[in-house]
């Protein structure tokens, strides 16, 4: 079943005992609270980690204004960005000086590769980060829907729980990081 954010804040509303929508704009208290608080909780939890399945490398395009100080080039940041994991050229994704401002990032440099998180379609979204963004959902439907603070706190672990969880699959997904340019490994040759 592909998912949808329709079907992943179905499953979190009956995981805490609430009825299942059939559509955001249905008038219901469920459609009402789920539609004002999915989006912000999905980019939130896309945010939090470098998601193998959301992140990306992109070549940004270069902005003819000139930044007013401190940077001498402007670039635009790609649709959907949610977060800067580093910036690079010339074949590295790292290791430049920069700062984003508002949909930009500024930089010295004539050429930027950015390494980002972004806002993939759900239907992209892995088993595991499905499983603990409709935990975190549940958690904040609680409230609510139910006005049962002992029920969400509850709820709010287990979702904890599921996001640990989460995280350690996803980082399985790639070789270990070496140590790069670490002193002390340096002077032991």
């Amino acid at each position: 079943m592909a998912l949808s954010a329709l079907a992943l804040c179905s499953r979190a509303l009956l995981r805490i005992g609430a009825q299942p929508i059939a559509s955001p704009e249905e008038g219901t208290a469920e459609a009402e609270v789920a539609a004002n608080l999915y989006p912000g909780l999905r980019d939130a939890l896309l945010s939090a980690h470098p998601w193998s399945f959301a992140t990306a490398q992109s070549a940004l395009p270069r902005l003819a204004a000139v930044p007013r100080a401190d940077f001498a080039h402007a670039f635009q940041l790609p649709p959907g960005f949610l977060r800067a994991l580093s910036a690079g050229a010339g074949g590295r994704a790292r290791g430049l000086v920069y700062r984003i401002q508002e949909d930009r990032l500024f930089t010295d440099a004539d050429a930027v590769v950015l390494t980002h998180v972004f806002r993939p379609d759900e239907s992209a979204f892995p088993p595991f980060f499905a499983a603990a963004l409709v935990a975190r959902l549940a958690a904040e439907f609680c409230i609510p829907l139910t006005e049962s603070a002992s029920r969400a706190e509850m709820l709010f672990r287990l979702a904890e729980g599921e996001l640990r969880a989460a995280r350690q699959v996803d980082s399985q997904q790639a070789s270990p990081r070496a140590i790069e340019g670490f002193p002390l490994i340096d002077v032991r040759g």
